[in-house]
């Protein structure tokens, strides 16, 4: 019957004897009574006309700022029109899940494209279709690692704390340990980390650079693991790859992270898109989908599904993963962005983003009392230290539409994008210069 719902009770009751149940209640037994949310008291419905009002009266309510200081997983970057053109096509944004690969090469193809190009930017061999955030990549990555001797996972305390609660989530329902390493300076300390390296861990989860915006010493962290015998697994925020090493190249067994910077907006939240991707070693281990390029009965290119005798068909029960599906229009779009901004556009706007962020943190450390957390090598994300109240002074920006940094334990974790203006950053300056020296 598709989609349609009965809504008078002679319906409903007719549907329920014509399936032999003799109640609704009856319908759901099968679901514990004290997890059942009972009846629901809801209003009447809307008429198309009064919906639209009542949704346009709540938006209202949003307030949109002139410019944006926050980063901490989520970005503020100039999006090319050419982006959206793509990705707003018909043929792309209404298409599902290409169940059926011989008919949709137009999506396996995108898919294709996508992750060559993940390959290309984090340096590693193969590349899944995409996951659905950063924080489910890194969760999923670290289940790659685990084996029957080795099943810890250690993630250090400058990861990303929402990557680390889905870390934590997963590793739960499968009864996994999960053990912290500690910071020194804002990054990863290499002794904790030695000692906390015991036989029985599986891997190690890294960010570069790290939540605080600090440029971790991955490479000595990523010779301490393999020393131990456990993965590494590198989350990077695929703008600062357009001037960092890539995960590769420092040593890493998978690379993940958050692809919103690679042309989707912010949109309160998401839809997002994670990446994940790993050597050749850790191929047969990867989850989710991967597009393979073939050849038809013609000679002519064509892509595939490979790799499928895994979780979402066959041989279920020895799955490590329930991923089975991918966010595609977020992976074709950050194609699109990838392939319009090009080697020399990633570079030139993570050049803009470092270069930036050292300006506003000059012009923030100018002021009385303030000064940087950590004194290390910084992204475009840095850490202040305020002699005045984090709430008081994202108050007075937010009076002026500026949207300013996260407070965390040290004061504010700001981030300052290509977007942000010089006259913008002095004008943030300026105002949390105001409220330190009342």
């Amino acid at each position: 019957m598709g989609n349609y719902i009965p809504n008078s009770p002679s319906e409903r009751q007719k549907m329920l004897e014509t399936i032999g149940i003799p109640s609704t209640d009856a319908l759901f037994a099968h679901i514990p009574p004290e997890v059942r949310a009972g009846r629901l008291d809801l209003p009447d419905g809307l008429s198309e006309f009064e919906v639209r009002r009542r949704m346009e009266g709540l938006a209202a309510k949003n307030q949109v700022f002139r410019s944006i200081f926050r980063g901490a997983g989520a970005y503020w970057h100039y999006i090319p029109a050419i982006v959206k053109s793509v990705s707003a096509k018909e043929e792309f944004l209404t298409a599902y899940t290409p169940y059926q690969a011989e008919i949709s090469q137009g999506i396996l193809q995108s898919i294709f494209e996508y992750q060559t190009m993940i390959c290309e930017l984090t340096g590693m061999d193969v590349s899944n279709a995409s996951m659905y955030d950063g924080a489910s990549a890194a969760a999923e990555a670290a289940a790659m690692c685990r084996d029957r001797k080795r099943k810890k996972i250690l993630v250090s305390d400058a990861v990303d704390p929402q990557t680390r609660a889905a870390v934590e989530t997963y590793a739960f329902g499968s009864d996994t340990p999960v053990g912290t390493v500690a910071l020194k300076g804002g990054c990863t300390d290499p002794e904790a980390l030695r000692a906390a390296l015991t036989p029985d861990v599986s891997c190690v989860l890294l960010q570069q650079p790290n939540f605080f915006g600090l440029i971790e010493d991955t490479e000595a962290l990523v010779a301490l693991a393999h020393e131990a015998g456990a993965k590494v697994v590198l989350s990077a925020n695929p703008i600062s790859l357009g001037l960092l090493a890539s995960p590769g190249e420092q040593g890493a067994d998978i690379a993940v992270g958050e692809g919103q910077p690679l042309g989707l907006p912010l949109a309160f939240g998401g839809p997002y898109l994670g990446f994940l991707a790993c050597t050749k070693a850790m191929m047969r281990k990867l989850p989710g989908r991967i597009v393979g390029e073939t050849t038809d009965v013609d000679g002519q290119r064509a892509f595939v599904l490979t790799l499928q005798a895994r979780e979402q068909h066959i041989r279920r029960e020895k799955a490590s993963s329930n991923i089975c599906s991918n966010q595609a229009l977020c992976a074709l779009t950050a194609a699109a962005y990838l392939s319009a901004m090009g080697p020399g556009g990633l570079r030139e706007v993570a050049e803009q983003c470092t270069a930036k962020a050292h300006y506003a943190a000059a012009r923030l450390c100018e002021i009385g009392g303030v000064s940087l957390a950590h004194d290390r090598p910084f992204f475009h994300e840095f850490v202040t230290r305020l002699p005045a109240s984090p709430d008081a002074v994202l108050a007075a920006l937010a009076d002026k539409g500026i949207l300013g940094g996260l407070p965390v334990r040290d004061g504010i974790l700001w981030c300052v994008t290509e977007m942000c203006t010089k006259e913008q950053i002095d004008e943030m300056a300026g105002t949390v210069r105001e409220v330190c020296e009342i």
